[in-house]
């Protein structure tokens, strides 16, 4: 049972990438888990098609893949950009708790295009949106157990090196990293907001 006091409105709210994590987590590994399950069980999919995956690695599986990235991204960036911009973000992620890769399944969305032929050049587009709710809902419900959160996209340079690693299925393509740890801090950076009436427009009410 979730201990958090937080509405899902305040959870969105206080969603925010740019503030520092630590490992100093008190919630269970275990909700951590459950959150994760439920997610892809809930979250919506094309036609139901269930394409949703994830690899939740904590403490030391957490560090090893961050030590990947921090390997992958020295071998394929040049070494000024480096070391200015990819070395001390991956050493701040690295400082968090855990790390949640999220997967789309390949097999479940081929089976959904042939079940819906007339809509199968619409799949992979619905299959990015798809990811996307996973993630966000991932995301709020752990914003609303007081979890720091920050979502990265080192993929393809991870790719090879996680799917040895973890004995990732083929048939399994990354999408996003999300970081997760306790807030140790401010934000780095304070959201900006633009007026929100020139975003929304309102007809009938």
């Amino acid at each position: 049972m979730s201990r958090s006091t937080l509405t899902v409105g305040d959870a969105i709210k206080n969603q925010g990438s740019l503030h520092v994590r630590s490992d100093d987590v008190e919630i269970p590994d275990a909700r951590v888990q459950d959150i994760v399950r439920d997610a892809i069980l809930h979250s919506p999919t094309p036609f139901n098609c269930q394409s949703g995956r994830a690899v939740v690695l904590l403490k030391e599986e957490h560090n090893k893949f961050w030590d990947m990235a921090h390997e992958a991204a020295k071998a394929s960036v040049a070494p000024p950009v480096f070391e200015k911009t990819f070395a001390p973000r991956i050493k701040m992620f690295r400082a968090a708790y855990g790390t949640i890769l999220f997967y789309e399944s390949a097999r479940a969305l081929k089976a959904t295009e042939e079940k819906y032929p007339i809509v199968k050049d619409k799949i992979p587009q619905w299959s990015e949106h798809a990811s996307g709710m996973l993630q966000c809902a991932v995301w709020t419900m752990l914003t609303a157990e007081g979890l720091g959160v920050n979502l990265q996209h080192y993929n393809p340079m991870v790719d090879s090196g996680a799917a040895k690693q973890w004995n990732i299925p083929a048939e399994w393509s990354l999408k996003a990293q999300m970081v997760f740890g306790k807030p140790a801090g401010p934000r780095i950076v304070e959201k900006e907001f633009e007026p929100v009436e020139d975003k929304v427009m309102v007809f009938g009410a």
